[in-house]
């Protein structure tokens, strides 16, 4: 394989304790398909792939023929395998259907690092009763993955009736005014409930990611 392509990180496990992840956006489908000829020599390794377009997603399963896809994360497993659960629950909470290609990114990095994991969809603060209807699930939780555009708000309200910390994810989804995100992030940014951390927008790897470590057995 041409180094210039990539180097993979195939210690990453061994060094982390959490696997590879191959960020697909921006990678024309011939460079994914180099790296997984590469990495099917490793089949020890589980790998993650970020942001694959069924295109890219078509060139990685044409060498990895058995990876698992999740059209609407746009989130590749390979190998196929999920570990046992262990840990504390994550809960990963979206305010609306929109955000839900970013939670589901969230919900399946947290499952496959590890983690117990559930889905509340569809409990933004425009009907604040949805929120509070989930509010005995919330308050299970090790660790909050809140997901919101347009006002953002949510995080902020669910980190007022919790324990655990929360981290909150802003999407890009809103009318003109919430600037791709910009708007939600800042909102995020300036909650005033403590306990809540801030992912970077329509970042629900890197929020799945860190709730897994939240959430990891305790040694």
């Amino acid at each position: 394989m041409n180094e210039e392509i990539a180097e993979l990180d195939l210690d990453r496990t061994h060094r982390r304790g959490y696997p590879e992840a191959v960020y697909c956006e921006g990678k024309t489908p011939g460079q994914l398909r180099e790296i997984a000829i590469r990495l099917a020599d490793h089949p020890e390794v589980t790998t993650l792939f970020t942001r694959a377009d069924q295109e890219r997603a078509d060139a990685i399963r044409s060498v990895l023929h058995d990876a698992h896809y999740d059209e609407l994360a746009q989130l590749l497993v390979w190998p196929p395998r999920m570990p046992e659960p262990s840990g504390e629950l994550v809960v990963v909470a979206c305010a609306g259907t929109s955000d839900l290609p970013v939670a589901r990114e969230a919900l399946l990095t947290a499952r496959h690092l590890g983690r117990r994991v559930e889905l509340v969809t569809d409990i933004g603060i425009a009907g604040i009763h949805r929120t509070l209807s989930k509010i005995d699930l919330l308050r299970r939780a090790g660790v909050i993955v809140v997901v919101a555009g347009m006002d953002g708000a949510l995080p902020g309200v669910v980190a007022g009736l919790v324990s655990a910390p929360v981290l909150a994810v802003p999407t890009s989804v809103g009318y003109g005014a919430s600037f791709g995100g910009v708007a939600a992030l800042l909102t995020m940014l300036n909650s005033c409930a403590p306990g809540v951390g801030v992912m970077n927008i329509d970042n629900g790897y890197g929020a799945g990611h860190l709730a897994a470590q939240i959430a990891a057995p305790r040694k």
